[in-house]
């Protein structure tokens, strides 16, 4: 599971207000991209992007290997029909171009988080978004990012228990029942043990968050993502 590691990288000296921008103008560019040398540029950005973040290649395989899987899923699927031939090139290439499009945005999204601690992109998002949708959008991003490990954790530990009793002998429609099961009776007992914990500590919507301030390498990037923007901008008018 993916988790902010402290260092002092370029990534990490970034505003995170600069991050946040900087991967949407990243995604609408992926989302938008048609050509090869388009591809092969983006996964080149974004491979570039979580090295100088301090993050490796494997660690994001290993932490998006599911969501992978199920990508690679996709054209395979895509292809196939109930009728002679039973496969078509056509729907497969159209699924693989599309997947080809979201796994870049999983390498700068990896960066970013690697590269982010949880109350810098707090404290962006209720700078961002003003009043109480702001400082409700942050606390839910917070906690989402908190917790989203623990959780992982937790269906590590459920999966692991049953295989030390045996359990994995089972039938896999009753391994996955039973997963399932324990899992969510771990979530809910999470949910509940921080509604406590939040109460202990008198949570407060506005707390003192980290001052955010912009650099000249901040402008940089932001001169970077406008010119992302502007690519997409300069593709759709030509369609048009």
């Amino acid at each position: 599971m993916l988790t902010y590691t402290p260092g002092e990288t370029v990534v990490h000296r970034l505003d995170p207000r600069t991050k946040l921008g900087f991967q949407f103008a990243f995604a609408l560019v992926a989302f938008s991209a048609s050509t090869l040398p388009q591809g092969v540029g983006l996964f080149v950005v974004a491979v570039g992007a979580l090295l100088l973040a301090g993050g490796s290649i494997r660690g994001v395989l290993r932490a998006y290997w599911f969501v992978l899987l199920v990508l690679a899923l996709g054209p395979p699927i895509a292809g196939l029909t109930l009728d002679p031939p039973w496969f078509r090139v056509g729907p497969a290439v159209d699924s693989a171009r599309s997947v080809v499009r979201i796994v870049p945005i999983l390498f700068v999204s990896a960066a970013y988080i690697t590269a982010t601690p949880i109350r810098a992109t707090r404290a962006a998002i209720q700078k961002t978004v003003p009043g109480r949708p702001g400082q409700l959008l942050g606390v839910g991003v917070a906690l989402t990012f908190r917790h989203v490990p623990v959780l992982g954790a937790d269906l590590r530990r459920v999966r692991d228990g049953l295989a030390a009793r045996g359990g994995d002998t089972a039938p896999v429609h009753v391994r996955a029942r039973r997963i399932v099961t324990l899992t969510l009776v771990r979530a809910f007992r999470r949910s509940d043990q921080l509604a406590v914990a939040l109460q202990a500590r008198c949570f407060a919507w506005n707390p003192t968050l980290p001052r955010l301030r912009f650099g000249r390498l901040d402008l940089v990037v932001w001169l970077l993502s406008a010119a992302l923007v502007a690519v997409v901008v300069v593709d759709i008018l030509s369609v048009l």
